[in-house]
């Protein structure tokens, strides 16, 4: 289901548009903890609702991205449908033309943005892919030594989760694997060695690249192919390199877009329902 922008500037034509919206989905019709009064106002000219009876306040924005900032809340709104409906991510020179900020805003904007997408505690069932792969053409290192690498793995028909990882050796990538996936599930992955043998608590198979295999009935890993393929494209194409160290919220975004892709539900009103019911995500001033 698409969510155009015919429907955003309908729902959200002001910033106390924006300010309802968050007030409602994250508090819905609540008691006043004062006097148990469910009677409420909009406080003019202030991003807070008080009791009608006693005066008490409730500030909707206060531990969410949004919390004091001094950037327009239709203007973040605006930020986040971008976000929801880019298939290639939005680059902060992007939102610095089209909201009129300054680029250092806009760059803080995307960056408290991105933890939206911070993959949740569940864990991976039924059919999963799982590939390493180097990202040294899409990232500016911190270390000389080492080009990083991303472990990722996906569910088919599912979610994804990605990881940026040292070294695909089996202190690193197996652990991640026994704790993101269900044991019992059937993995699929290419014939490297460091999987052969090494995932007794799940119905391995391999497909064998080397030799020119790419699929044998239902054993591939073209799900997890591809998600690299649109992540290093889309990195490219938008961002040219990113920096080693945020690499993790990029795998972070288009692992969540990916997972929710398929839920039916516009992702700018998913995006917005974190925002609702996941406050105190570490804010900055913006």
């Amino acid at each position: 289901m698409k969510y155009t922008i015919a429907n955003f500037n309908k729902v959200f034509k002001t910033d106390d548009d924006c300010l309802a919206y968050v007030f409602k989905y994250r508090f819905g019709n609540p008691a006043c903890p004062k006097c148990e009064n469910m009677a409420w106002y909009k406080v003019n000219n202030r991003k807070c609702w008080a009791c009608g009876k006693c005066g008490y306040q409730i500030h909707p924005l206060a531990g969410t991205i949004f919390h004091k900032s001094d950037t327009p809340l239709k203007s973040w709104f605006f930020a986040i449908y971008k976000f929801a409906n880019s298939r290639n991510g939005v680059s902060a020179k992007e939102l610095e033309r089209d909201l009129g900020v300054t680029y250092k805003t806009a760059w803080r904007m995307a960056k408290q943005i991105r933890k939206l997408f911070e993959s949740g505690s569940f864990k991976l069932n039924g059919t999963v892919e799982v590939d390493d792969s180097y990202m040294e053409k899409t990232t500016r290192h911190i270390s000389k030594t080492e080009t990083p690498k991303a472990l990722a793995m996906v569910q088919r028909g599912g979610a994804v989760k990605a990881v940026v990882i040292r070294k695909a050796g089996m202190l690193n990538a197996l652990p991640m694997v026994q704790s993101e996936v269900e044991k019992g599930s059937n993995i699929m992955t290419d014939s490297a060695p460091l999987y052969i043998g090494n995932l007794p608590d799940y119905k391995h198979q391999a497909i064998n690249h080397s030799k020119g295999h790419h699929a044998r009935g239902e054993v591939h890993t073209q799900s997890v192919d591809s998600f690299f393929a649109q992540v290093k494209r889309s990195i490219s194409g938008t961002y040219h390199q990113v920096s080693e160290k945020y690499l993790q919220s990029y795998l972070d975004e288009f692992s969540w877009r990916l997972s929710n892709s398929r839920s039916g539900i516009p992702l700018f009103l998913l995006m917005l329902n974190r925002i609702c019911q996941l406050p105190d995500v570490g804010v900055e001033k913006i």
